[in-house]
């Protein structure tokens, strides 16, 4: 029975990496995609989906469905003169995607016509596998959201089922204890694809809803009473990105007032109410406002300088990079602060932080791909496990995944692996990326330095460095290929690598590390002009 199970959860995990998506490459502005690309897009999008269309289905849509350009002039014409009933199927649909799909090429058109100063149509921004037909066709003028209506009720109610999730996997692995705090990241560009998810999980944790007015305006948060909830609230430290602090500053004057009358619940006992627990602690301290919850970089500036530090080499220990996070998003943000510096407030915090939660709201780029995540999650990881002593966990949400049943939290480390195994490791994406020339040797050398960075606050495992290394800098064929279209990109390959090893990350062989400094000292060369 054990063997048994085993297989099964084997083969359910080479599905799982076999059918995760990745970009196939950079793309060419205003150039639609092939027939190929066309079907893999058509596949992603109904994967999962009740009543999808079929394979065959799907294809016959991606080579026209058989229709005639007789026929299809006729249709065209009825469609003028008559009124044409509207196919609301999913085959419908899938046929509305593809001419979306097709018309990419007007995004040249568009950029000519908006520095003529012409008018270029509107259409909201997102993701186009999330949202389909509610983005597509590019080449339009995008717009966000209504900031006075975020979260909306479908942000609100995904965003509430993952956060009880998270919840769930915490009490899971913690002997059924609820955590104390937990950090959300809240994201601009996240809360406008999704909606407001990442600040319908905040409200979720601690225990509120929201209160709009008739025209569907969010006027207040309002907190569930505890007979309803039936469990504790759990204290949130929401790290504001600054492009959302700057942008969604009504949403975070709610959050302030929301956390403010949730500290003065003076009817909650502490053990419910952690938010109340935590300011009370804090006033004893002699905390100016201990009920501030709501922190970013100083105002007017961005980024947690984590990354810069992790890119130039300038850092010893990885305590370091959860100190440089610590001090870049000490400022707190509310109806009496513009960007204060509470240290005191946010180390109290971080000190009682158990789990971190990032959400993902592109398939595009994920944690593996930029250097943001590391820099402002995997720091922030970092950060509360200095204040504690304690390990902090992770849980991503990927929200560019609609699952039949909501959202399914994942550990940090399962993700790694995942996005390892399916992009880096892909010898299909690696393809990708190297015919992409200069563009795409960027890409990889880019994913070299975040490994280092996720090395650094939190860790790879060998398999990763192992596979990476020989197929991006012992392979002399694909090394050769980088050099050539990138030399300074190949360089950063090889010196990351040799980073990884000299900073303990990666127990490499000692031949391949020999081959590697060789490599290494050519490729030097060759960037300085000497060889």
């Amino acid at each position: 029975a054990d063997g048994q199970a085993w297989v099964a959860a084997v083969r359910a995990r080479v599905t799982e990496v076999e059918n995760r998506l990745f970009s196939s490459g950079l793309r060419a502005f205003g150039e639609a995609p092939d027939a190929d690309g066309t079907a893999a897009f058509l596949e992603a999008y109904f994967d999962g989906v009740e009543d999808a269309p079929s394979s065959e289905a799907l294809a016959a849509v991606v080579r026209g469905g058989g229709e005639s350009e007789e026929e299809g002039v006729l249709d065209a014409l009825r469609g003028l003169f008559f009124e044409q009933p509207e196919d609301d199927s999913t085959l419908g649909e899938a046929q509305k995607l593809k001419l979306a799909l097709s018309q990419s090429t007007e995004e040249l058109s568009s950029l000519v016509t908006g520095l003529d100063g012409g008018y270029v149509a509107p259409k909201p921004g997102g993701d186009v596998l999330r949202d389909g037909l509610g983005v597509l066709p590019t080449g339009r003028n995008t717009y966000a959201l209504d900031p006075y209506r975020m979260p909306s009720k479908s942000a609100f109610r995904r965003g509430a089922l993952a956060a009880e999730r998270v919840l769930d996997q915490h009490r899971a692995a913690n002997g059924g204890a609820y955590p104390e705090t937990v950090a959300v990241t809240m994201w601009g560009l996240d809360a406008i694809k999704t909606k407001g998810e990442s600040v319908a999980m905040a409200l979720a944790l601690v225990g509120a809803k929201v209160v709009a007015e008739g025209t569907g305006r969010v006027a207040r948060f309002e907190l569930i009473p505890l007979e309803e909830l039936g469990r504790p609230r759990v204290d949130v430290l929401a790290s504001l990105s600054g492009i959302f602090r700057d942008t969604f500053e009504n949403v975070v004057l709610l959050l302030d007032d929301l956390f403010e009358r949730c500290a003065a619940a003076a009817d909650e006992p502490v053990e419910m109410n952690y938010v109340r627990k935590h300011a009370l602690d804090l006033e004893a301290q002699g905390a100016e406002r201990p009920a501030a919850r709501l922190f970013s970089n100083p105002a007017g500036d961005y980024g947690s300088m984590v990354n810069e530090r992790v890119g130039s080499g300038e850092w010893d220990e990885s305590s370091a990079l959860g100190d440089t996070w610590a001090s870049r998003n000490a400022f707190s943000y509310g109806r009496s602060d513009k960007g204060s510096n509470r240290a005191d407030v946010l180390q109290s915090l971080l000190a009682t932080t158990e789990r971190v939660v990032q959400e993902i709201d592109s398939v595009e780029y994920g944690l593996t791909d930029i250097q943001e995540y590391y820099a402002n999650t995997g720091a922030l990881k970092v950060a509360a496990e200095n204040a504690s002593g304690n390990k902090c966990s992770v849980s991503i949400v990927e929200a560019f995944r609609d699952d039949a049943d909501g959202p399914q939290p994942k550990d940090l480390d399962d993700v790694l692996r995942l996005e390892y195994r399916s992009k880096l490791l892909n010898p299909r994406w690696a393809e990708a990326m190297l015919e992409q020339g200069s563009g795409g040797a960027y890409e990889v050398s880019s994913r070299f330095t975040a490994m280092v960075g996720w090395g650094a606050v939190n860790g790879v495992d060998d398999f990763v460095w192992d596979g990476a290394s020989e197929k991006y800098a012992l392979d002399d064929a694909v090394s050769e290929q980088l050099r050539r279209s990138n030399p300074e990109a190949y360089r950063n390959v090889l010196a990351r690598l040799l980073e990884a090893a000299g900073r303990g990350m990666w127990n490499a062989d000692e031949d391949v590390l020999r081959r590697l400094r060789e490599k290494y000292a050519d490729a030097d060369d060759s960037v300085e002009g000497v060889a």
